[in-house]
């Protein structure tokens, strides 16, 4: 269970998040989402981060890209919280777009090649076995990150957890729309240039975790 919420996290809650959450009658998983319709203009750059913890890494992308627009999911609603809190005075927050439930079905609705940058920082390992196809870097599921993802888009996966690194890679490497850009063991040790680290990334490498970047590009479609 997580820690009580305070007066502040609850009002963003309550009166934040129904400005910037995606209307649930517009996630159909139909390839439809008007994405005009729910930023009031037409995205040139789209950023979709799966999962964000307590959301820094959004606000960062924010400010460091002030003419792009963020599409962020976070299941569970203490990291949303703690993200509204940090941005509820914060002027981009019309560029962003959050959902408070499962990734997928923001995935499923988004229209083909929409998006050019795709962030699964620090996923949920589900390390028993018998809950590995919940991962959220499993076959089917890249199947749908390569629809969504515009030809030569980002996808960038981070993990500290070594079972989970060589899931990552195995399940990416068998689908064949992505390229992994690493040439040599260091780029997937080091952070990418102008990396934005979040507090469990810091967190983890203070602790001693080794934490893993796998920077793959969306190949032309054919």
């Amino acid at each position: 269970m997580g820690r009580p919420m305070n007066k502040t996290r609850l009002d963003v809650i309550e009166n934040l998040l129904p400005r910037l959450q995606i209307p649930t009658e517009l996630l159909t998983e139909d390839r439809s989402l008007d994405l005009k319709a729910i930023f009031g203009v037409a995205p040139k750059i789209l950023h979709f981060e799966i999962g964000f913890g307590n959301g820094e890494h959004v606000t960062a992308l924010l400010n460091a890209n002030p003419q792009d627009h963020v599409i962020a999911s976070e299941p569970f609603i203490n990291g949303m919280a703690a993200f509204l809190k940090d941005v509820k005075d914060n002027p981009p927050l019309e560029r962003c777009r959050v959902l408070m439930d499962d990734a997928i079905k923001v995935a499923n609705s988004l229209p083909d090649a929409s998006v050019d940058f795709l962030y699964i920082l620090n996923p949920d390992p589900w390390p028993k076995t018998r809950h590995h196809k919940r991962r959220m870097v499993h076959s089917d599921n890249l199947e749908i990150f390569a629809r969504i993802l515009k030809d030569g888009a980002t996808m960038i996966q981070t993990t500290d957890v070594d079972d989970l690194a060589g899931w990552m890679v195995s399940e990416t490497s068998n689908c064949p729309d992505f390229e992994w850009l690493a040439e040599s063991s260091a780029d997937w040790q080091t952070p990418p240039q102008g990396w934005l680290p979040t507090r469990y990334e810091t967190k983890g490498v203070a602790a001693g975790r080794k934490q893993t970047y796998r920077v793959y590009r969306r190949k032309p479609r054919i």
